[in-house]
């Protein structure tokens, strides 16, 4: 089939956010698009299914970015149908809510007193005796965060999210990703809120967003009936076979449509959504050995949500739950009517749908959906979440290759699919699974727009948008880690040189870092012990501990008292912090210089 009229054809690969967006954008600037998706729905992963009147959120798709085009793309296409939605998300451990992001007020009164001072005292052992390397995420955030911290709060739910161990996934990950959270300020402004301020302050997540009224895929349906409306309808079911290149230019795909018949369109321009993986894999002629290698190599995580219909009008405030229970496979819980009351049709019930992350083929993407349905129902009511007897029906919802995997190679892939992919500048690769990147919705629109532009005569460099700058998990100023653009999944670890596992294991102390955890411990500890005391009241109350105002003026048991006390032995704490990190560096560093110039001297006789 040729080119119609003297128009630029452009065929577009995938019909979900990025697809569609590059489409309305070049169907608007008089460029002919012909969107192709193999699914029989669009919206991708932002897709909104309809069971039974019910409609279900494959994820949960917050409408809220930092991109004022994107932000005035949604108002223009569904300004009237967007709904303000209040943010309550919670993590669930061990039968209790934990606010998210943690509260320490809240994570204190839930885990109890006893445990909050073992969680403390787990906190300063890790000041005082961190590891020696930080190799992986388990040592990373351990080394901030404490051993207890680390496994009720971080452990259980990346595991079940990657499928990879904690031990397995490189420290780089956390360090970017769990970043401007500190228990020691945590603990501070509990204390004494008003100290910190300005950029110093834990960043918060952002407490309301837009939301579609009939959920996120109304907005990918409009934008396919705007589509239909200018003449280029979206072609559901339809899989690319084959995409045909002369040289360095593609001139155009070969489809197959659910009947089995295939069809050739000839394009001055692809545009793909499609994973990057199989994208190579389809290319006629193939590419070279070396791009077709590292396209095999790279990685996904599959996704699977199971929807329930419960007889019920409410269930939980939250639009969406963590579950960090080890004892339940569900990694995460939305509440659909919280997000959205115009996605439940019957106001007597309620929808809920449990997210299992999964890899195509295990045994859970491979159980039947009466299984799926059943371990779904069990697994709320186990949570206390829901009654299993009031679950009236249920649907099962897979979607493979929802997460793109970083593992250890994957830059290297990418750079060699690149090299290949830059030599054909008329093939355009965007979103998610087109670059082999973990956006979020908006920015994957974003590369759609810079496409679409590209074609139009502009520059742009595609793999340069920023998915990490302020973005909309945070409320602080600061610019985030990395200039790629690069929202990080986990990478696995990398194998260290011997003088790097050398100066791992002889990393030097922060001496400010080790007196102010020291400092805010034994502050709060006498803060905690003086309130204690004066909750319980009685005569003479705290007699015994009142002997402390001789070491530490001011202080006696009053809650004046306890504020005075907590900065002396914040004070005390630090100086004893400071000066034992300060005191281990120049002796560790004597030693390290010795070993290094043995081995210098052992490499220098085998050189």
């Amino acid at each position: 089939m040729g080119s119609t009229d003297s128009k630029v054809r452009c065929v577009i690969i995938g019909g979900g956010p990025a697809g569609l967006t590059a489409a309305l954008e070049l169907s608007r600037a008089g460029v002919e698009p012909i969107v192709f998706e193999m699914d029989r729905q669009v919206g991708g992963i932002s897709r909104t299914v309809d069971y039974k009147g019910y409609r279900f959120d494959i994820g949960g798709h917050r409408f809220f970015t930092k991109v004022d085009r994107v932000h005035n793309w949604w108002m223009d296409i569904l300004s009237e149908e967007f709904l303000v939605r209040p943010r309550l998300s919670r993590i669930y451990y061990q039968g209790k809510f934990f606010d998210y992001p943690l509260k320490p007020m809240n994570a204190l009164l839930n885990v109890g007193f006893f445990e909050s001072i073992l969680v403390g005292l787990s906190y300063v052992k890790a000041q005082a005796f961190p590891s020696r390397e930080e190799k992986n995420l388990e040592q990373w955030v351990t080394n901030r965060f404490g051993k207890r911290l680390f496994e009720m709060f971080f452990k259980t739910y990346t595991e079940k999210v990657w499928g990879m161990k904690c031990t397995e996934i490189g420290a780089d990950w956390a360090a970017q990703r769990i970043k401007n959270l500190n228990l020691g300020k945590a603990a501070l402004s509990m204390l004494a809120p008003k100290l910190l301020t300005g950029k110093n302050q834990i960043t918060t997540l952002i407490e309301e967003f837009y939301y579609p009224r009939l959920g996120p895929g109304q907005m990918w349906e409009r934008v396919t009936e705007m589509l239909e409306e200018r003449g280029h309808p979206v072609h559901l079911e339809h899989r690319v076979k084959t995409i045909h290149r002369d040289g360095e230019q593609v001139i155009g795909v070969t489809v197959v449509d659910a009947s089995g018949k295939e069809e050739r369109y000839e394009a001055d321009h692809v545009i793909s959504t499609m994973p990057v993986r199989e994208l190579l894999n389809v290319l006629d002629p193939l590419p070279p050995a070396d791009a077709l290698e590292s396209a095999n190599r790279l990685r996904y995580r599959d996704f699977l949500t199971v929807g329930l219909v419960v007889e019920s009008p409410e269930l939980f405030p939250d639009n969406w739950i963590y579950i960090h229970s080890p004892e339940v496979k569900v990694g995460r819980i939305q509440n659909f009517g919280n997000w959205s009351p115009y996605m439940i049709p019957d106001k007597s019930t309620s929808c809920i749908g449990l997210e299992y992350f999964v890899q195509e083929g295990d045994d859970l993407w491979t159980a039947s959906d009466e299984e799926l349905i059943e371990l779904g129902k069990n697994e709320t009511a186990k949570l206390g979440l829901i009654d299993a007897d009031k679950v009236i029906d249920g649907v099962v919802i897979r979607m493979p290759k929802a997460y793109p995997v970083y593992d250890h190679g994957y830059k290297e892939n990418i750079d060699s699919i690149r090299e290949y992919v830059d030599q054909v500048p008329n093939l355009h690769l965007i979103g998610r699974n087109g670059q082999h990147r973990y956006n979020n919705q908006d920015h994957s629109m974003v590369t759609a727009m810079y496409a679409a532009e590209n074609i139009l005569g502009a520059n742009h460099d595609v793999w340069d948008v920023n998915v990490e700058e302020e973005y909309h998990e945070e409320a602080g100023t600061e610019k985030s880690h990395g200039a790629s653009g690069e929202r990080l999944v986990p990478q696995r670890v990398r194998e260290a040189s011997p003088i790097e596992l050398l100066n791992d294991a002889f990393a030097k102390y922060d001496p400010v870092a080790l007196g102010g955890a020291l400092g805010v411990m034994i502050g709060f500890a006498v803060f905690l012990a003086t309130a204690i005391l004066l909750v319980q009241g009685g005569e003479n109350v705290g007699e015994t501990l009142a002997l402390l105002g001789n070491y530490l003026p001011g202080y006696d048991v009053t809650w004046a008292g306890s504020i005075i006390g907590s900065l002396w032995g914040g004070v005390f704490g630090f100086v004893i912090g400071f000066v034992t990190a300060v005191a281990i560096n120049v002796t560790v560093s004597i030693h390290l210089g010795k070993l290094l110039r043995r081995l210098g001297v052992l490499e220098g006789s085998l050189g």
